[in-house]
């Protein structure tokens, strides 16, 4: 009988303080399944180069080549309950998806916050990195290496507690028009929509250091622990406070690139080498000296393992017909100082892929700041011009041949630099 006095008392109780908002924190979106969509009201620069980058296209949804592989290791990215082979999480998604790692949810089409990969919420909730081997030596990759906020994290601090009395908006948007602010813990309307209340905090310790990058880009280990993506081991801990964002984020028109450009971004790599030939004749032949320089502060390539650069030099005479090369094709066999790889092997020193490999190779890629001179002899006779071209691959060329299904602009090699020496 008491129950149901009770019941019948608070329920309407209950019910008021819900019409009055008292639990409207209950109904709201948690931050980390908020849509980038959302930050786009106002950001719009940010927000559209953020969609041209490969932190918006990194799901197993919309990034072919990290699909492919996660459909031929985990599984299906539009299906809940995928596991990997030891019957655990893909660890994968702590880094590829983020959101959807922080609900342990597999289907990755639920939200769009999950099919958005690392989008604006997945990087401005990180607010302490804790490393990426934890306590017991185990490795703690991608989200895993963070404490998370449900308070955003700018890369510097604002006007808050006054802002109010002096700027009616709190603060202007990136295309200099004043909108109202909803980082400062109120929701607000524009454009006849309403946008909850998303507080936002200063975190420049995270957020304009390496910090808030190496979570994911640190270094990652295999089952058998070989390690595959290391640019955190390669990264050159120099004088020079050369960060991630000083090449990824440069500052332009007063806003950080949000398109992060790496290793799909032609401009980005053509940036990243200085590339020249010389070649002088001695007798009947050009002792030709191709220099390549790594303006990287990490190996280059880098990150995912079986991306590669090749040398292709070649000698012409006046009507273009070719006399010399270094390979006939791919360099890897015939001329294997032009092929600039990050070799895995098996047990018995066979090349393998990455998830089987169980120890390094050799490891010719250009060194953090390294500057690399390979010498040819070519026979002069005839030579009217020699050309030294530098190419960029996404996949080893065996994997090429194996993922025919992946669109020809990801598979095909990418010109980085060229030079020449005519005669």
């Amino acid at each position: 009988m008491r129950a149901q006095v009770c019941k019948f008392f608070l329920l309407p109780v209950f019910c008021m303080l819900w019409l009055f908002g008292s639990f409207s924190a209950i109904a709201e979106t948690p931050i980390h399944q908020v849509s980038s969509e959302t930050c786009k009201a106002c950001h719009k620069e940010i927000y559209k180069q953020w969609k041209g980058s490969m932190h918006a296209q990194s799901s197993a949804l919309n990034d072919p080549i990290h699909g492919t592989f996660y459909g031929m290791v985990m599984g299906d990215p539009t299906k809940e309950g995928v596991k990997s082979k030891k019957g655990k999480y893909p660890v994968c998604l702590q880094c590829h998806t983020p959101n959807a790692a922080k609900d342990k949810t597999t289907k990755l089409d639920a939200k769009p916050a999950y099919a958005e990969g690392v989008n604006c919420v997945a990087c401005h909730t990180l607010a302490e990195y804790k490393g990426t081997t934890g306590k017991n030596g185990k490795p703690t990759l991608g989200l895993k290496a963070y404490r998370t906020s449900s308070v955003l994290q700018g890369p510097q601090g604002f006007k808050t507690e006054f802002a109010v009395e002096d700027d009616m908006f709190g603060g202007t948007a990136d295309d200099g028009d004043q909108k109202p602010n909803p980082h400062l813990g109120k929701s607000v309307e524009l454009d006849g929509k309403t946008i909850a209340s998303m507080p936002m905090e200063g975190n420049p310790m995270l957020m304009k250091t390496n910090d808030a990058c190496m979570g994911c880009h640190d270094k990652r280990s295999n089952s058998f622990k070989v390690p595959l993506c290391a640019t955190g081991d390669e990264y050159f801990k120099g004088k020079a406070d050369v960060t991630c964002t000083s090449c990824h984020m440069p500052i332009s028109n007063g806003l950080a690139n949000h398109e992060m450009g790496g290793g799909h971004d032609i401009a980005m790599l053509k940036r990243s080498v200085i590339f020249s030939i010389s070649s002088k004749k001695q007798g009947d032949k050009l002792n030709t000296v191709v220099t390549m320089k790594n303006k990287q502060p990490h190996s280059l390539p880098t990150g995912a393992p079986f991306r590669n650069i090749y040398l292709k030099l070649t000698a012409y005479d006046t009507n273009g017909k070719v006399l010399w090369q270094n390979a006939n094709g791919h360099p890897a066999k015939e001329d294997p100082q032009a092929y600039l790889m990050y070799e895995l092997l098996d047990d018995n020193d066979v090349h393998a892929a990455p998830p089987m490999a169980k120890k390094l190779g050799p490891d010719t890629r250009l060194k953090a700041f390294e500057t690399r001179h390979l010498t040819y002899s070519i026979p002069a006779k005839n030579v009217a011009l020699v050309r030294g071209e530098l190419f960029y691959n996404l996949l080893w060329p065996e994997l090429v041949k194996k993922f025919t299904k992946l669109p020809k602009d990801l598979t095909a090699p990418m010109p980085m630099a060229m030079s020449e020496v005519k005669f």
